[in-house]
């Protein structure tokens, strides 16, 4: 049975079509009918998804083919999930690599096709869109063969939203790529009783519980057997086992080489991680592990506050009712001088941070506001003491402090050749350190740098987008921490510090920053009957000053003729009264003035 298998992936670019061909998979192998598909990318479960036109969430299925078992795993497009996308290329034997005949390739293509080759996968390259009037098959082929070395003849020219030649992939995913292989990671098992299986998913389902998407790589699991998760170290009894069809369908065991699902009857996906081993023998030790598991840490940190403040406690259920089935989301409870409470929450990135917003939204009616992003930072004191700080109000004082370490990504981008000087100035002006740029086609040019991850969280793929007139693309990854003369700039508004504006910069670019903060703040305070200072500053030491001025009542005019000095004496008493009223007055910054603030700081 083993051999008549075929694990494999599809990966692509956002848009490339990758979700449409999943489709006319599941239509034309006849796991589903025509009439039983209702829209569109059915692989593509959440709503969202639908709507946005992308995988968040990857998607299994078994599909039956000229005597075959073809499992294809859907992974999701976008660099916030390549943690999720290596495991499930760990999962399987070869993937489909889907190219837009129309686009050419792009830099998360690049991204997944790295990941592909560390794994060492069969990959059968597929150009997509070809019924398209715009589509170049010829000259989008000749970049594959020079960038991937992948001859032009191996490359499988299809539509998928016609179906045209989709069945000529089905047929090479069978001749092409080889049968699973226990041995390939499994090589910690030397007990032929001993069961090993890849979790490359988990989610959890309000009546199963958690379910877990697995690959055996040895053994077996069915249904009562009981289980270790070797990198929690959680220990279940397996309720049901299955396949994806690609709703779940109950099966009686699960062998070696097979993908399919395992109910395990956990409470949350935190026992439960991407990545980690299900171990069934006598001796569950953790260095019988499956290589490659690590427990994923949040890339981007933001503060999320409900709009009433008598919604907090519903936003807590709301928040970890999501956690439930996102390992990934992490939060603790915080308070703002502005905001109220709140929560701080960690995300993989700006496209996870805009799903969650958008879920609490949809899913449990909630009406949030979102701070500006951040990154959490490596602090080294001088006792030796390493922390980590998401939060600049976290940050210790600057005279116990030794280093400051930022994260910094691999930073890849693909763009037409005229606009290689705006980019180049793009990056020189968000700390970017170029490293090198090759040549994709003769048109187009990959140019890759080291920059802050702080520094593209914010504006810097819009303003790429902007220079490029939309034609560029791009693609990160980490490479750990780096130290960098960074600062602390706090805002004072009439004297009180406002922890939630704090921000984390570099020095140089810490006048800058206080100045368009200061500003932005004049624009949104009212005038007050005193005059209201705002000031940037590190330290002790101010960087930058806004004033909004005092209102002014003018108390001489009731004043007819006289000696000048009642009107000197009245203007002295007024005077009297505006310097007790700075020395008392408050002023408070509303939500909405401070939304506005944060919308444009974004």
């Amino acid at each position: 049975m083993e051999q008549k298998i075929r694990n494999f992936a599809i990966i692509a670019h956002i848009d490339h079509g990758k979700s449409t061909l999943a489709d006319r998979f599941l239509e034309i192998t006849g796991r589903l009918q025509k009439r039983e598909m209702k829209h569109a990318q059915m692989m593509d479960t959440m709503e969202l998804e639908q709507e946005r036109g992308i995988t968040i969430k990857l998607q299994p299925v078994r599909l039956l083919w000229k005597g075959y078992e073809l499992n294809v795993i859907d992974t999701p497009g976008h660099v916030d999930f390549s943690y999720e996308v290596s495991r499930s290329l760990a999962a399987c034997e070869g993937v489909i690599l889907v190219v837009d005949a129309t686009q050419g390739i792009e830099a998360q293509t690049l991204a997944n096709v790295y990941l592909a080759l560390e794994h060492d996968l069969t990959i059968i390259p597929v150009l997509n869109k070809i019924d398209l009037p715009a589509s170049d098959v010829k000259k989008v082929a000749l970049e594959i063969e020079n960038v991937f070395g992948i001859a032009k003849e191996e490359i499988i020219c299809v539509s998928a939203k016609t179906g045209e030649n989709v069945d000529k992939i089905l047929d090479a995913v069978i001749e092409r790529m080889p049968a699973p292989n226990k041995n390939d990671l499994a090589v910690a098992i030397t007990d032929k009783t001993e069961t090993s299986a890849l979790v490359f998913d988990s989610v959890y389902d309000s009546y199963k519980g958690v379910v877990t998407f697995v690959r055996l790589f040895s053994g077996s699991i069915k249904r009562g057997d009981t289980i270790h998760f070797l990198g929690t170290e959680a220990k279940t009894q397996v309720i049901e086992v299955g396949e994806f069809c690609p709703k779940y369908n109950a099966l009686d065991i699960l062998t070696d080489g097979q993908v399919g699902y395992v109910v395990t009857g956990l409470k949350t996906t935190s026992e439960a991680r991407v990545g980690d081993t299900i171990f069934k023998g006598k001796e569950p030790r953790k260095d019988k592990m499956l290589p490659g598991y690590k427990k994923v840490q949040p890339m981007v940190y933001a503060g999320i506050y409900p709009i009433d403040a008598v919604d907090y406690g519903f936003l807590r259920e709301s928040l970890e009712k999501l956690s439930m089935n996102d390992a990934a989301l992490v939060f603790e409870p915080e308070s703002s001088g502005a905001l109220g409470k709140g929560f701080r929450c960690g995300f993989l990135g700006l496209l996870h941070m805009e799903i969650v917003q958008e879920r609490l939204e949809r899913e449990f009616d909630m009406d949030v506001i979102i701070s500006s992003p951040s990154v959490h930072f490596e602090v080294l004191q001088k006792s030796g003491v390493l922390l980590i700080v998401a939060s600049p109000a976290d940050l210790p004082d600057v005279s116990t402090i030794d280093e400051i370490r930022e994260p910094y990504v691999k930073l890849e981008i693909i763009i037409p050749n005229t606009y290689i000087g705006g980019v180049m100035d793009l990056l020189m002006n968000h700390r970017g350190e170029y490293k090198n740029m090759t040549s994709v086609d003769e048109e187009r040019s990959m140019i890759v740098s080291d920059i802050p991850l702080i520094s593209i969280i914010s504006d810097f793929f819009d303003t790429l987008k902007t220079v490029t007139q939309g034609y560029a693309s791009m693609s990160y990854d980490p490479i750990g921490f780096r130290v960098n003369d960074l600062v602390k700039v706090d805002m004072k508004v009439a004297g009180d510090s406002i922890d939630a504006l704090a921000f984390i910069v570099h020095k140089n670019e810490a006048e800058q920053r206080g100045r368009e903060v200061a500003a932005r703040l004049k624009e949104v305070i009212p005038k007050h009957q005193f005059t209201v200072a705002i000031q940037a500053f590190i330290g002790g030491k101010i960087i930058a000053r806004e004033t909004v001025s005092a209102m002014r009542k003018d108390v001489t005019a009731k004043l007819y003729g006289g000696d000048i000095s009642r009107k000197k004496k009245v203007l002295a008493k007024q005077k009297k009264g505006k310097a007790r009223l700075k020395a008392l007055g408050k002023v408070t910054l509303s939500q909405d003035s401070f939304l506005s603030i944060l919308k444009r700081a974004n």
